[in-house]
């Protein structure tokens, strides 16, 4: 052997995060992930020198640029489309993931039916988990069926290209990724080299014939997107569809988006014939009785840039135990120890000793700071068994000192608080302009906020 002479050897890379490392470690160096690197070959070396090549087409002014080309098409369902940022851009490619069963498929055959019905176009329905037999009777049991839609059963990439080559549609949907297999590349359906391999393909595919994908990816047990973390930045969207399987509400939240807002959050309501949009969910989190109740308040949280009003109960009871019970539903438990925790050191309310429930309603799960002040007056309501007024919204992070501090997004959260009819509110100082319709009453610190709604319900 001579000299510069080197030995081949073979490269790793992470399933997780893509990180290539010339041999295999136990451990992800890059994003410490346990048993993720994977055998891939002989690592390429760098190259020293890139030889300037033709263009594909020579550079613009960018006033020259067409802008039709990127125009979003509206699929026909408005909460999709909201997400999305007004719909499908020519060649976008959208990654939609979710837990099994929480409702992927019935979602995208409405909007292949809504596709074919206001846009004229042929959507095409690639399914490589069921039959088309399968996929029809859904269709017909949520009235998805359109003369339009093409179905078809493929787990092989070069068969699902031949489907678009014959059918020539204007939408593509593959349920899923991870059972697409491609004939020229090794490794099994779902493993890392597969998913990336079709993944890579469809996205050619996507901005080469201008037609836009929408991809089904399955998650893990964390609740991420399975397979590598690499697919994501492949994609141009990525969505979490997110719901609980004991409530009907579902939501659609953007994670990523190359052409929209990347934080916005769609409603949908599972029914018994499929899947329909809730353009205005602040009512499915209220239980507005005709009589009050001790031991709730409600509060606005902001999911995306949609303002949902939320209510938020507690109940107190004397504990028969040597340890109080504390149980939480729907809100982050150490969120909730800690208002506690300063509801009764600087706010003077006793309640250490008996068992403490908290929950919200209508299944919504709350974790921003600003339901911590509706959280505190609800457990104070609940101990005092005294009912906070029914017009009554409360705002406000709470501190580890008693101080109520300012949440982002304040004149919205009241604005959507007046259009549901309520007239009062208490917000933290330096909260900004108030939107006609309500009162507001600042309250710098917990036990200012006790006092006020002590002298409201008097």
């Amino acid at each position: 052997m001579t000299k510069n002479a080197r030995t081949v050897k073979a490269a790793y890379r992470c399933g997780e995060c893509g990180h290539e490392v010339a041999k295999w470690f136990g451990r992800c160096p890059e994003c410490q992930a346990w048993g993720s690197l994977e055998e891939t070959g002989v690592p390429r070396s760098a190259l020293t020198k890139v030889a300037a090549g033709a263009p594909s087409a020579p550079a613009r002014r960018i006033h020259e640029v067409d802008v039709e080309s990127a125009r979003a098409t509206k699929t026909g369902v408005d909460e999709l489309d909201r997400v999305l940022g007004g719909g499908l851009v020519p060649g976008v490619v959208v990654l939609l993931a979710g837990e099994p069963g929480v409702g992927k498929s019935t979602l995208l055959l409405e909007v292949t039916y809504q596709w074919a019905a206001t846009t004229g176009t042929s959507a095409l329905y690639v399914t490589g988990e069921e039959s088309a037999g399968q996929v029809r009777l859904r269709a017909e049991r949520t009235g998805n069926v359109h003369e339009a839609v093409f179905l078809a059963a493929e787990s092989d990439l070069s068969a699902l290209l031949g489907h678009v080559d014959a059918v020539q549609p204007g939408l593509l949907v593959v349920d899923s990724v991870q059972t697409m297999s491609s004939p020229v590349v090794d490794g099994s359906p779902g493993g890392v080299t597969q998913v990336r391999a079709v993944t890579a393909a469809l996205v050619a595919l996507a901005k080469e014939r201008g037609l836009p994908v929408l991809l089904v990816g399955h998650v893990t047990k964390e609740g991420s997107v399975a397979g590598p973390r690499v697919l994501e930045h492949l994609v141009d969207v990525v969505l979490q569809f997110e719901g609980d399987r004991h409530s009907t509400l579902r939501l659609l939240r953007g994670v990523k988006n190359r052409f929209g807002p990347a934080d916005e959050v769609g409603c949908f309501d599972m029914v018994d014939d499929g899947i329909e949009g809730v353009p205005d969910p602040s009512g499915l989190f209220l239980n507005r009785g005709d009589a009050d109740v001790p031991g709730t308040a409600v509060t606005v949280i902001v999911e995306g840039k949609r303002p949902l009003l939320g209510e938020v109960q507690a109940l107190v009871s004397k504990s028969a135990l040597a340890v109080p019970r504390r149980a939480v539903s729907g809100l982050d438990s150490a969120r909730v120890a800690m208002v506690l925790a300063v509801l009764e050191r600087r706010g003077g309310v006793r309640i250490g000793g008996n068992d403490v429930f908290a929950a919200t309603v209508g299944g919504m799960r709350v974790t921003e700071p600003a339901a911590d002040l509706a959280l505190a007056l609800a457990m104070a309501s609940a101990a005092h068994d005294v009912a906070l007024p029914s017009d009554l919204v409360v705002l406000g992070e709470v501190g580890l000192a008693g101080e109520v501090r300012r949440v982002s997004g304040v004149g919205r959260r009241l604005a959507e608080a007046a259009r549901l009819g309520f007239t009062r509110a208490l917000v933290p100082p330096d909260s900004g302009k108030v939107p006609p319709g309500i009162r507001v009453k600042v309250v710098p610190n917990i036990g200012a906020a006790l006092q006020v709604a002590a002298d409201l319900t008097t």
